[in-house]
């Protein structure tokens, strides 16, 4: 029997890439604040609800009326820029205590998008340095952003509902998506590598991307490798999107590196390899192909 999993924000501009690629494995509903009206030809394996994920009872009653297998929890307010700071963290924070503690009632495993704003480096006030390069899962979190606290709160309800209700819970933490043919992250304004002021754009981050079939890819295999408790995985692409040494870069921009440092070539600032490991998964596309790559988008409904 085919199992079925619950994508919240799953017509979000990465949420329905999400849902087409678990619609070739399993029984998918998409839930969102909207849904495409009851006269659309949804693509097989995909039915749709709409409720506002801040709403605990309505939460509660689709999650105990749909029994799934498994919650994608993707649906927030993704980042501090465009809404007000209080709006953002009250929205993220409740809405993903809403989804995980129905899933943990309904005994249903969760992947739930974090994020590396959790660490605190993107939309921090000051660049800074981290401990380490590359950064791994078990770096320190010191966000100063309501988005990244929103993440990091997050990731401790996905551990209370480990506790209580004994499920399993993945947290997500991707780099800047990207999508094929439009890689923002490539269409920044150029760099000069004699002035590493230009370098600024992309410090927050370390230069650091996901192309979303990679994050895709990452859902998918959390979803099917079971591991007990709450683990924390990085999505991000292999390199970074500089085209240059990432020790370079790092170098140029905060006139040093950590002492703890050990990168090759343009390898990412992020670590992925606790999802080898544990998950199988390894980043698929690089900015050298796909930022020109003709893929069309997912289409869930006609």
């Amino acid at each position: 029997m085919t199992e079925s999993v619950l994508v919240t924000g799953g017509l979000g501009r990465s949420g329905r890439w999400l849902v087409d690629r678990l619609a070739d494995d399993y029984e998918v509903v998409c839930a969102d604040l909207d849904h495409p009206g009851f006269e659309v030809d949804a693509r097989d394996n995909v039915d749709f609800r709409a409720l506002d994920l801040t709403e605990r009872g309505s939460v509660f009653d689709l999650v105990t009326d749909l029994d799934p297998d498994a919650v994608v929890h993707w649906g927030a307010i993704p980042s501090p820029e465009r809404h007000p700071g209080g709006d953002v963290f009250e929205n993220n924070t409740l809405s993903t205590y809403n989804v995980l503690v129905a899933a943990g009632r309904a005994d249903a495993r969760v992947v739930w998008a974090s994020s590396e704003s959790s660490y605190g480096f993107p939309f921090s006030q000051e660049k800074v340095l981290p401990d380490e390069l590359p950064i791994t899962e078990a770096h320190a979190q010191r966000p100063e952003d309501p988005y990244g606290v929103s993440k990091v709160v997050g990731e401790e309800i996905a551990k209370m509902v480990v506790r209580r209700y004994d499920v399993s819970v993945t947290s997500i933490r991707p780099s800047w998506i990207q999508y094929p043919g439009e890689y923002n992250c490539r269409t920044l304004p150029s760099v000069d590598w004699d002035d590493p002021s230009d370098l600024e754009a992309g410090a927050g981050n370390f230069w650091c991307y996901v192309d979303i079939r990679d994050v895709a890819g990452l859902v998918a295999a959390a979803l099917d490798t079971a591991h007990p408790g709450h683990e924390a995985f990085h999505a991000a692409a292999a390199d970074n999107y500089l085209d240059r040494p990432t020790t370079e870069a790092v170098e140029a921009f905060f006139d040093r590196v950590p002492e703890d440092c050990d990168l090759d070539g343009d390898q990412s600032a992020l670590s992925t390899a606790k999802a080898t490991r544990l998950l199988g998964w390894e980043p698929e596309h690089s900015w050298r192909e796909a930022a020109e790559a003709d893929v069309a988008d997912p289409e869930l409904y006609s």
